[in-house]
């Protein structure tokens, strides 16, 4: 039997918008190697993957890992002077097998104690596990599937916390059967449905276990994202060349998304969330927990259309993620670490001279209007929706319905004021969803009877037993 105790956030942890900062945290958390985040100080968080065949064996991973990757990192702080610098390893698939595993988790943990003491850097470690779990082989434990993701998931929580992680994450799949449904067909209410409400009670399930592993091993429970989701619905909106995808439709979707976000945190994780989450404005709105964020210097990954926005709130700024391998300047870790270093030696330079929120304002304006989800993750309306979501905060759906109608009217004034352009289609889409959310019954019990009988027939992968149902 697992417990499940969440408890839901229904106030918001800064009395306005304005409060809000990089760099600064209403709960700041200190952990690694004299690593203190959201005490005053952005700190840059380098991501990065090994070169393909390197994961043939634990001695050619744990080298890649260990001996080139972070040590090319930490010699890169230490030669500039980053007086800060996390590292994420997001795991591959191998790294399931604890042989892979735990050399790679015990060396990253031992070459920043060694840097920490020989050179003074403050220094830490995020593992990142890797969520295989597949909606037609079951999301949770002895549900039947040949390949046992579920119980996987969970001994990679215990693999990492018991080898020296400092901070643990997942970008759990809850919901994704319907959210790609959702993305494909747009179908605003299959993504509530998703990854608002079937999501957030995946999330309880999950971050329940994560966080009572984390504390049993002194590992900070870090946070989620919902990268399957709310990040597909990004992407496959796209730029300006692109119309597969209504900008409008993905601006609604982030909304939504960190409802489900916010379970971590209310199960007891105390962030930092991760990067990829682009919804962590919201999130931080609600909570006061630190929030890493990536932007304009993730470009090695992906290019978004609010690059410097998001940089408005971070505590931990990212880079996403890059391939390891030589560049010009160096390796690819370290030409990127300068990039995100860099560019958080600006921000606390800021801080310092105190001109924070001169800065964080500049980062804001330049893409408030380049488009609605930019838009909508702008500090201000970050807070609405985030009020929206805390109003309601102690009913997963209504919540969630909530953050996407909040989102989508914040958009339609945008639009109505001449502050934000969209064009013809983009606005029959907020139309639509509009009307969709708002013709949803406010019962939760009368909207699950309606979208399981609907979705059971449109998502073949979909099954309710998945989340307990």
């Amino acid at each position: 039997m697992i417990k499940m105790a969440a408890t839901r956030c229904t106030k918001m942890a800064y009395s306005n918008a304005d409060e809000m900062v990089f760099g600064t945290s209403k709960y700041p958390i200190s952990y690694g190697f004299g690593i203190k985040v959201g005490a005053g100080r952005v700190i840059p968080e380098i991501n990065y993957g090994p070169r393909p065949g390197k994961e043939k064996d634990p001695e050619s991973l744990r080298k890649e890992y260990v001996d080139y990757i972070s040590k090319d990192i930490l010699n890169r702080a230490v030669t500039v002077g980053f007086p800060d610098v996390q590292l994420e390893t997001e795991w591959v698939s191998q790294m399931g097998n604890p042989k892979m595993a735990t050399p790679v988790v015990e060396g990253q943990k031992a070459i920043c104690e060694k840097y920490h003491e020989e050179y003074g850097i403050n220094c830490a470690v995020r593992q990142t596990i890797p969520d295989q779990r597949e909606a037609e082989e079951g999301y949770r434990p002895g549900m039947g599937g040949k390949h046992a993701y579920p119980e996987a998931l969970f001994n990679c929580a215990e693999i990492a916390c018991e080898n020296g992680a400092d901070v643990l994450s997942c970008e759990t799949l809850g919901g994704k059967e319907l959210a790609d449904y959702a993305v494909t067909n747009g179908d605003i209410v299959a993504f509530l449905f998703g990854v608002g409400y079937l999501g957030s009670i995946d999330m309880e399930y999950v971050w329940s276990q994560f966080v009572d592993i984390c504390k049993k091993n002194k590992t900070v429970a870090g946070g989620d994202t919902n990268c399957s989701g709310a990040n597909t619905s990004m992407f496959m909106a796209g730029g300006y060349l692109d119309n597969d995808v209504q900008r409008t439709f993905s601006a609604v979707t982030r909304a939504i998304s960190a409802a489900r976000t916010l379970v971590a945190p209310e199960c007891g994780a105390s962030g930092p969330d991760k990067d990829c989450g682009y919804e962590g404005p919201i999130v931080k709105a609600i909570t006061g927990k630190p929030a890493a964020q990536e932007g304009k210097n993730c470009q090695c990954a992906h290019c978004d259309l609010q690059g410097n926005l998001i940089a408005q709130c971070c505590d931990l700024w990212s880079n996403e993620s890059v391939e390891y391998h030589p560049e010009f300047g160096g390796t690819s870790v370290q030409c990127w670490l300068g990039s995100i270093g860099y560019e958080c030696s600006l921000m606390n330079t800021a801080i310092q001279c105190g001109q924070e929120k001169t800065l964080r304002d500049l980062y804001m304006i330049s893409d408030r209007a380049r488009g609605p989800e930019g838009y909508i993750l702008a500090y201000d309306n970050a807070y609405q929706i985030g009020k929206a979501i805390a109003d309601n905060g102690n009913n997963l759906y209504l919540r969630a319905r909530a953050a996407g109608l909040t989102a989508a009217n914040i958009i339609k004034k945008g639009y109505e004021t001449k502050e934000l352009l969209l064009t013809n289609k983009q606005l029959d889409v907020l139309n639509v969803i509009i009307k969709d959310l708002e013709a949803l019954p406010d019962d939760e019990g009368k909207f699950f009877d309606y979208a399981d009988k609907k979705y059971r027939e449109l998502v073949p992968l979909y099954d309710p037993k998945n989340y307990g149902l």
